[in-house]
């Protein structure tokens, strides 16, 4: 009997040393054991699971259909997935589904029938797989535009070249008026032709080395009256800007059209904003694309409150004559012009939307190095490596509904010495909270979904927790569009994508602790 009980508990340990969730089941599909990582994957606790038929794990078609493979299989001995394998999609806690690779085995205990599925999650994989193709894709068109937008200047060139010979020649008011009405469409031709260049990366450009700031000053009467008196614009400025090399023709073009987008995204009104920012991408940034060297970069991010997108539009909206506008509005060049001027500039763009509430376009291009500014960036980095405030294992609940974001959020806690919980929204947050377990800050995301938004789970901590801390995270700029918001609040926001160092001072704050500044130079005096 010892060894038997011996050799169980060896096989349990197994079990929940595994990688993949294991789910055992009899052979009427009630959940008999899982293992811990079927719990993280599925997002339930154990207790949960056991007694409940297998299929509240699927989506349907699989759910309706599961008990009839089943008895199918009972009655012919016809395998679906049993001992092959196969790719499905299973359902977590909060409805959400993903891919998955399910294999299936069966075995008999004391003449009982009993199944054991092994489920990897796929979503990694696909998403890569997504990207990946996403990539190619814009490569091809890439291709495919450029060279049509190549051909096609050179036959504008024959045009224009023809119609300026054909001008010394014409004798009346009609026929200079025909000249001038071609040569004007030649030019929006050619227009045309620069925007698809840009987007296949294949723009002549200048680059200089440039102070965007003073740039996008320079541009301020131009936002203002582009916008007109409807929309409020206002620009911030890192004041300690980086300099970077680039098409400053490019960049003016760029930000032209952004605001052009913005306005169009505010019929009834709203506001504009533009920021500068020093950017230095951290391990593993799930913005920057793999193609893209360096971890230096100026970012410009213009913020405005209009319609917002959907993610259907998101994936599409760098796609060239891809356009929410009306027919002989846009052009659908806008967005992929600026893609392609970021690439070509050794930089990249990202995109980060909510419906009805608006759209933030990040531009990040390669800070411009001289030999002091290497010198003193490196000195830089080592002291920020030195100065990582770390916690005391203070508590803290993670409130964020992508699940990508939570998981690498919760590692980043560990690391600075934090004990992180977590919550898929505002109901799931506020029933952790009326636990016993002590909590000592709260950070949440600003969008989410359900009832409960990121300003009303605040609004219900300040009334039944006051006790507690409270710090907010979004991408979307709304420390700069709504701040009102955030300062009637009484909290801090900390943007996405942030790094573990401003991760790290942010927490410290709003826990009210001293950041390691303030204690060397409260120490030094």
């Amino acid at each position: 009997m010892a060894t038997k009980a011996k050799n169980t508990d060896k096989l349990e340990a197994l079990l929940e040393a595994a990688v993949d969730a294991i789910i055992t089941i009899d052979a009427r599909g009630i959940i008999k054991s899982v293992n811990q990582s079927a719990e993280k994957l599925f997002q339930y606790k154990r207790s949960e699971f056991i007694g409940r038929k297998i299929n509240f794990l699927m989506p349907d078609p699989w759910a309706s259909e599961h008990d009839g493979y089943m008895e199918r299989y009972q009655r012919t001995g016809h395998r679906r997935i049993i001992g092959i394998g196969r790719e499905v999609e299973g359902l977590k806690s909060d409805r959400s589904t993903f891919p998955m690779h399910l294999s299936v085995s069966e075995y008999a205990v004391d003449g009982e029938t009993f199944f054991t599925g092994i489920i990897h999650d796929l979503s990694e994989r696909k998403e890569a797989q997504e990207a990946l193709a996403h990539a190619q894709k814009m490569e091809a068109m890439g291709q495919l535009t450029g060279g049509i937008a190549h051909d096609f200047n050179n036959l504008l060139t024959v045009i224009t070249g023809n119609l300026e010979l054909l001008e010394p020649s014409l004798e009346t008011d009609f026929q200079r008026t025909l000249l001038k009405d071609a040569t004007e469409a030649a030019e929006l031709g050619s227009n045309l032709t620069n925007r698809l260049l840009a987007f296949a990366r294949r723009s002549p450009l200048s680059p200089k080395v440039v102070d965007l700031n003073a740039l996008v000053d320079s541009l301020s009467i131009m936002f203002s009256r582009v916008l007109g008196e409807t929309i409020e614009y206002r620009s911030v400025l890192d004041r300690d800007l980086w300099s970077t090399r680039v098409d400053p023709g490019q960049v003016e073009s760029a930000l032209l059209n952004l605001s052009l987008n913005a306005r169009d995204a505010m019929p009834s009104g709203g506001r504009l904003v533009i920021e500068t920012h020093n950017y230095t991408a951290s391990n593993g940034d799930d913005e920057q694309p793999d193609d893209v060297m360096g971890d230096s970069f100026v970012r410009i991010s213009v913020s405005d409150t209009g319609y917002g997108m959907t993610r259907d539009v998101l994936d599409k909206a760098c796609d060239p004559f891809f356009t929410t506008k009306e027919t002989g509005k846009g052009t659908g060049l806008g967005l992929s012009m600026v893609f392609g001027f970021a690439k070509q500039s050794g930089g990249y763009m990202s995109l980060y939307s909510e419906p009805g509430l608006g759209t933030t376009i990040n531009i990040y291009l390669p800070r411009h190095y001289d030999e002091d500014a290497v010198e003193d960036d490196l000195a830089r980095a080592g002291l920020q490596v030195t100065a990582m405030p770390e916690g005391s294992g203070e508590t803290i609940l993670v409130v964020e509904d992508d699940h990508k974001v939570q998981a690498i959020t919760v590692q980043r806690l560990k690391a600075l010495n934090y004990e992180p919980l977590t919550a898929n929204n505002g109901i799931e947050a506020l029933a952790v909270l009326e636990s016993d377990i002590p909590i000592d800050l709260v950070f949440t995301d600003l969008i989410m979904p359900g009832d409960l938004s990121g300003y009303d789970l605040v609004r219900r901590i300040r009334a039944e927790h006051p006790e507690i801390k409270i710090l907010m995270t979004s991408g979307y700029a709304e420390d700069l569009i709504n701040h009102e918001r955030l300062d009637a609040h009484d909290v801090a926001l900390l943007r996405k994508p942030y790094k573990q160092d401003a991760l790290a001072r942010m927490i410290r704050q709003a826990l009210g602790q001293p950041t390691l500044e303030a204690e060397n130079s409260t120490s030094e005096s």
